[in-house]
């Protein structure tokens, strides 16, 4: 005689059923990537489920940091907000536009669309939109600036976001294009001492030397693999512990400290390849790497890292 099939307790029915969704989920994303069901063109559009979750998790993650770098007691002045007008114009105009001024073609055919940054404020903090500038946003093509503007430049950017709300289209060119010794106004929301007459464009140079500490400091190994990333490194080069897009472009970056030379010419120790980072073609003038504008101290930085792997 059989003996009757037991039956699973409530408790245990309830795990195999989640047991088995689960494996149908990963079964479904599994083929839904295999088969490229996903539309990845930029001639369309997300899902709007997908845009809408995408949206939540950048506010989310955005306000989760931001609050360790609370904006400077001088944020909006004159200065500053010319400052941030000549860094808006020379970096941002291109993707985001500004008063008066459509953005760069190519830019309008990115997805997501790069926003109009004129009310940036009423949905960011100020802490918000350093962080954003700071640390960029993957997958959208919104770059990290952390290593082409200074601390106070970023600081500036979001101070000129501040004021851009109630900046008219002849206000804006004023700001950004009169000549360096005529006086000029910022307009800004920060009262009557924010509309002082202020003389001369600062500049916005972008070159870092060392980008602002950050909170909880990186040991210098990942320094280094930040820098690789920021200083587009990973497009041609393979290189030990960054990650990056399998490419052949450029040789592999390891054991460096073994080699004769580097490139052919430089010296595999930190001043010859941090030389050679730097500016390669000052030593190979036939090198096709090209010249991309890394700091002394950056370059002893990834120089350092190489040598050790």
């Amino acid at each position: 005689m059989r003996d009757p099939p037991r039956r699973l307790t409530p408790a245990k029915a309830v795990l195999a059923a989640f047991a088995a969704a689960g494996v149908l989920a990963a079964a479904g994303g599994a083929a839904f990537v295999g088969l490229g069901v996903y539309d990845v063109s930029a001639t369309g559009p997300h899902w709007q489920p997908v845009h809408s979750l995408l949206e939540l998790a950048l506010k989310r993650a955005v306000q989760r940091r931001a609050d360790a770098h609370p904006p400077p007691n001088d944020l909006l002045t004159p200065q500053r907000v010319m400052q941030g007008a000549a860094c808006f114009r020379d970096r941002c105009v291109a993707c985001h536009g500004a008063p008066g001024i459509a953005p760069e073609a190519f830019s309008l055919g990115m997805q997501p669309v790069p926003s109009s940054l004129v009310e940036a404020t009423r949905h960011w903090r100020l802490q918000d939109l350093y962080w954003i500038t700071r640390n960029g946003i993957k997958m959208s093509g919104m770059p990290a600036w952390e290593y082409r503007l200074e601390e106070g430049e970023l600081w500036s950017v979001v101070a000129f976001l501040e004021a851009l709300p109630l900046m008219t289209p002849d206000q804006y060119r004023a700001l950004t294009s009169a000549p360096e010794a005529a006086p000029r106004r910022a307009a800004t929301s920060a009262g009557p001492a924010a509309s002082a007459p202020v003389r001369g464009t600062p500049r916005c140079d972008g070159l870092v030397e060392a980008p602002a500490p950050l909170a909880p400091p990186l040991s210098s190994a990942e320094l280094a693999r930040r820098a690789f990333r920021q200083h587009g490194c990973t497009a041609c080069h393979t290189i030990p512990g960054v990650v990056g897009p399998e490419t052949s472009n450029g040789p592999r970056l390891s054991g460096l400290a073994g080699r004769d030379r580097i490139g052919g010419k430089a010296f595999p120790t930190e001043d010859g390849l941090a030389a050679w980072i730097r500016n390669p073609q000052a030593i190979d003038a036939h090198s096709a790497m090209p010249t991309l504008q890394v700091s002394e101290n950056q370059a002893r930085l990834m120089a350092r890292y190489l040598l050790a792997h």
